[in-house]
């Protein structure tokens, strides 16, 4: 996709304008999510840490930790400034790579849930704008999406998940969500493992297609869906009763999540190589994880089932 610079909206026309309608969404939505996963887990509450960074911006990080239900999730705002985009961010686009002054903000969480039947879930969602030096208007797209990793899987649970994805792209054309889809698929994909990540959702980056309004309206709607689309799940499986079996599976697994963040992630390359504060930047990270050689799933067995049957690309709805 050719980035664009930002034109013809009339109510949003200038550099200093686009970044406080996009902060206070996001914000707003980092409260709700908060107050609804506090609701669920009713043991913990977040930790808000407000910080400064002295060179690149700033940031609110929530983190709530050995919870009940929740063994550790964050929610994080962060608003980036400086005047060069870090190499993850230009990779694609050799006209970026100019020192040009920019701002990143955006919204970042995932959940680790105690109980093993319970998925891992993340959502991002991110505005990156660049200042011209002359009357073109600066040059912005929006990035993010939401994706589902269970350790063990549930064909109801997969379904509902992509059909609130769908839900969320459908106004915005009925190719969104298949391409959004499609692009999530390959992008959660360890390649040095040859396998997906989870299940998937929707990821899309370089977002500027439309105009300002309506690419914003659409980041809305991906946050707008993302408790429809996870609590539900969340409160199906959260009593079910587990093992140390089950425990010990959810660790291994948790091990691919980490493989994934540290190897591939663009938001995790992106902090490190704008000089990002690393306790946010890691809070993606699952409290336990562990790596065993060799480990084989039994026969028969659901930990087998994750791997052969859910966790391969396939249309769920």
């Amino acid at each position: 996709m050719t980035l664009v610079a930002y034109k013809n909206q009339k109510s949003i026309v200038n550099y200093e304008l686009i970044i406080p309608a996009v902060q206070d969404y996001l914000l707003q939505l980092q409260a709700d999510i908060c107050l609804a996963l506090e609701k669920e887990d009713s043991q913990e509450e977040f930790i808000q840490d407000d910080w400064l960074h002295a060179k690149s911006g700033g940031g609110k990080t929530c983190v709530l930790a050995e919870g009940q239900l929740i063994e550790r999730a964050a929610v994080n705002f962060s608003h980036i400034v400086g005047e060069k985009l870090p190499p993850s961010a230009t990779v694609r686009y050799p006209q970026c790579k100019t020192a040009v002054p920019f701002q990143a903000m955006g919204l970042s969480l995932v959940v680790h849930p105690r109980n093993p039947y319970v998925p891992i879930v993340h959502m991002n969602l991110r505005l990156i704008v660049l200042k011209q030096a002359d009357d073109k208007g600066p040059i912005w797209w929006f990035g993010g999406g939401f994706d589902l990793t269970p350790c063990y899987a549930f064909e109801e649970d997969c379904q509902h998940w992509h059909r609130t994805a769908k839900q969320a792209c459908d106004p915005f054309g009925q190719d969104v969500y298949l391409q959004y889809k499609k692009n999530c698929d390959s992008y959660f994909y360890l390649k040095h493992r040859k396998e997906s990540r989870g299940i998937g959702g929707i990821f899309f980056d370089d977002v500027n297609q439309w105009d300002f309004k309506t690419c914003f309206a659409f980041i809305q709607s991906v946050g707008d869906h993302f408790l429809p689309a996870y609590i539900p799940i969340l409160r199906r499986h959260k009593a079910k009763l587990y093992g140390e079996q089950e425990r010990q599976f959810q660790a291994y697994r948790r091990g691919r999540y980490v493989e994934f963040n540290l190897i591939y992630d663009r938001g995790t390359l992106f902090g490190l190589q704008s000089d990002g504060r690393i306790e946010s930047i890691l809070t993606s990270m699952p409290p336990q994880a562990s790596w065993q050689y060799n480990w084989q799933a039994a026969p028969g067995s659901r930990e087998l089932e994750l791997t052969e049957k859910f966790l391969t690309p396939q249309e769920w709805i």
